[in-house]
């Protein structure tokens, strides 16, 4: 696979391209962090948790992330919308992120409410590998710590961006049918992948991209949404930043929310 240079959050840390099949990955500077920052909407935050749960399919302790937006208390009955973190993330720094905001606004918005879960899945590109199986610990013990805390887990979507964009269509793919809309924000993928591999499967799940022009995913983006029937792209200026992922974190949960809340047919 052809190197690549991928923009993150965090600074100074580069993660093994034999982790991310091939990706070298680098982070965002502090000015790209400032200008995220900016464009978190100021609004009150609602129940937003960070724990830590005992995950069986990873074998360890891993941060659980929740959020839900400001006047609906602790969430009970409202559907679900799993994140999927990047390689330079984890849930411990959904917080930082504004995700609790961003919720907050598109309900005020007029978006149907829902509440956001994610877990650390660590840098495997949320594949199984050994022991450490990430993508089941998403589809398995994610909902299930949701539906202990009383969110509607009969009504879920999938969302995540970079490595977790690659991750987010995989658990589409591995569980057909089960979910209700899919957004990933310049997903990290590279024809001859398995998400090329497997995008048939997509159909009559409503998929939609998101990728900034200057990204270096950009191209295969655009070749992967043309093999996903029925699926939505949205391509403007930006890199593979924080700052381009948040100008674009409103269209996504606008599209989430009213998947979510429409019955199935």
């Amino acid at each position: 696979m052809e190197r690549r240079r991928v923009l993150g959050i965090a600074a100074g840390v580069t993660v093994g391209a034999a982790a991310l099949g091939g990706a070298a990955y680098w982070f965002s500077r502090p000015d790209d962090q400032e200008t995220a920052a900016r464009l978190i909407p100021d609004v009150p935050l609602g129940d937003e948790r960070l724990e830590q749960r005992e995950s069986a399919a990873r074998g360890r302790t891993v941060d659980f992330y929740t959020a839900v937006p400001d006047g609906h208390g602790d969430g009970r009955g409202l559907p679900v919308c799993l994140v999927l973190h990047g390689a330079s993330a984890t849930a411990a720094n959904f917080p930082g992120f504004g995700f609790g905001r961003f919720l907050t606004d598109a309900v005020r918005r007029g978006v149907p409410p829902f509440v956001l879960a994610g877990a650390t899945g660590g840098r495997l590109r949320w594949e199984p590998s050994g022991a450490d199986d990430p993508q089941r610990m998403a589809y398995e013990e994610l909902p299930a710590w949701c539906a202990e805390r009383g969110f509607d887990t009969t009504r879920i979507a999938l969302w995540g961006w970079s490595m977790g964009g690659y991750g987010v269509l995989r658990l589409a793919q591995h569980q057909p049918g089960r979910f209700r809309a899919v957004a990933a924000f310049s997903p990290a993928v590279s024809r001859g992948d398995r998400v090329f591999a497997g995008a048939a499967g997509l159909a009559g799940t409503p998929v939609a991209l998101w990728c900034g022009a200057q990204d270096d995913f950009y191209d295969d983006v655009k070749a992967l949404a043309g093999t996903i029937p029925g699926a939505r792209t949205a391509y403007a200026e930006g890199g593979h930043t924080r700052t381009y992922w948040n100008s674009v974190t409103p269209a996504a949960f606008d599209f989430l929310g009213r998947a979510l809340s429409t019955p199935r047919l």
